[in-house]
């Protein structure tokens, strides 16, 4: 069992090397570390920066990173994926649950108006490659998971923790194959469902598709999420809006139902193929589960009020293939033989090792394009977890800009200067990544702190982290 080294152990080192220049750096550097917001990952750049009058050519303000600790500025990371920095995911999963939730709900430049558009809740799942453990039941109860089944049994009824739970009952049989072809697929899979949905929505509206669309826009937000099993799947909040010249989001006509946009959904899942260039015949198609619910309107929490459906796809903006137990990083040769060491099962390693077969040049040339070796450690999903189609609400480079423009003009009211009379010379070089050892240990420590007070802050004003909501007015300005 490895131990941890104590606190006084790892920092000690870091407060001897930053106080032995003088106390100035030891400060500034915490000051850097507190700013980071409990960033684990930070990067590190060098570099200078020079405020100049543009009129006169006076040079107003003069930075440089020579004068920090280690010669560097600290930013966040800004990674989305909780596993590698949970602080920045943090951010990225409140900026994400405002796009959603302003999409149900107006806001961020959408018209509250969209409240009363058809909208839905629909999960569009992966088929079936072999069978699998099953975990409890949607209420959490254990179930049988499986009786009898292709002349295969398992009589225990899995608690939600069983690492048992996705594993195949026959390895042997299992498609592990299709599965990862599946996966490499995803992203064009929902891509034809998408125009498959406005065909069917015609259909079913009982109109040409031309003036279908004419009358109708469909808007949507996805995010995908990895079962147990290793294999992705889909939610998406999906949308009717009427067409409008200028494009504005409008109502849509009084004859675009929800009820017409569940079938069309559930229509569109299900016509969907896609057949894989010298696949030997294999066709790719969504699972038999395409659930569809509408989602109701208000501010009432519940199961599928907006503030609940926000909540539950910004949660899975943040993670990645973790639930499968595979590896945060690509995947090199030297892996493939020691995934085991690294905490990997055996169904996760079979999957990896199959798209690093698979990934060959030589011996799958026709599945070059799919990049399987590089995107081995995502079980071959190489797509976005989260997208959204233009209309459906505002950017999260639309969040970031106006963060950054409120600290620029909090920062402006404190110049001695006007910055809008002012040129800004900047040269920023990447110098690395990351804490040492001893950094990260003091850091976590000053997170720890930060944290604190930051839901101090926040319970002050009477508004809630739970609900994802970026802290504006909390944000500092890593470069000042």
């Amino acid at each position: 069992m490895t131990t941890v080294a104590p606190l006084a152990e790892l920092a000690g080192p870091v407060l001897r090397d930053l106080a032995r220049h003088s106390t100035t750096d030891l400060d500034r550097w915490i000051e850097q570390v507190t700013r980071l917001r409990g960033c684990a990952e930070p990067i590190r750049l060098t570099g200078s920066r020079l405020t100049v009058d543009a009129r006169t050519g006076e040079i107003l303000d003069a930075y440089s990173t020579a004068t920090e600790p280690h010669g560097c500025l600290l930013i966040p990371c800004g990674n989305r994926r909780a596993s590698r920095c949970p602080a920045c995911s943090a951010v990225y999963r409140a900026d994400t649950f405002q796009l959603i939730r302003s999409g149900l709900a107006g806001g961020k430049g959408v018209p509250a108006g969209v409240r009363t558009h058809p909208r839905v809740l629909a999960t569009l799942t992966a088929p079936s490659f072999g069978p699998v453990h099953r975990g409890p039941g949607p209420d959490g109860t254990p179930v049988v998971c499986h009786p009898r089944r292709q002349g295969l049994s398992c009589w225990r009824r899995h608690t939600a923790d069983d690492p048992l739970i996705g594993q195949p009952l026959d390895p042997g049989t299992y498609d592990y194959t299709g599965q990862v072809l599946w996966n490499a697929h995803a992203p064009d899979l929902w891509r034809r469902f998408t125009i498959y949905l406005r065909r069917h929505l015609a259909a079913a509206a009982g109109m040409t598709q031309a003036a279908f669309n004419r009358q109708i826009r469909v808007s949507y937000a996805k995010v995908g999420e990895y079962q147990r099993r290793g294999v992705i799947h889909f939610h998406a909040v999906i949308r009717l809006d009427g067409r409008h010249p200028d494009g504005a989001v409008v109502p849509p006509p009084a004859w675009a139902t929800v009820e017409l946009l569940q079938r069309a959904i559930v229509s569109a899942a299900r016509a969907v193929r896609l057949v894989p260039p010298g696949a030997d015949g294999l066709i790719l198609a969504w699972g038999e589960q395409v659930d569809v619910r509408p989602i109701a309107s208000g501010e009432l929490d519940g199961e599928l009020s907006e503030q609940a459906v926000a909540g539950y796809i910004a949660k899975y903006a943040t993670k990645a293939a973790e639930a499968t137990g595979t590896l945060d990083r690509r995947v090199t040769a030297a892996d493939l033989v020691r995934l085991a060491s690294c905490g990997v099962s055996e169904h996760t390693a079979r999957l990896i090792r199959t798209a690093w077969r698979l990934g060959n040049p030589r011996t799958h040339p026709h599945l070059a394009h799919l990049r399987l070796r590089q995107w081995a450690h995502m079980l071959g999903f190489r797509g976005h977890f989260s997208t959204r189609s233009r209309a459906y609400s505002s950017t999260l480079t639309a969040l970031r800009q106006a963060r950054a423009d409120y600290r620029r003009a909090r920062q402006a009211a404190a110049l001695p200067y006007d910055p809008d009379t002012t040129l800004v010379v900047a040269h920023w070089r990447y110098a690395g990544s990351g804490f040492t050892p001893g950094e990260s240990a003091l850091a976590a420590t000053l997170a720890k702190e930060v944290t604190r007070d930051h839901r101090d802050a926040h319970r002050s004003r009477g508004d809630g982290e739970a609900q994802g909501e970026p802290m504006d007015r909390l944000q500092a300005d890593p470069l000042r």
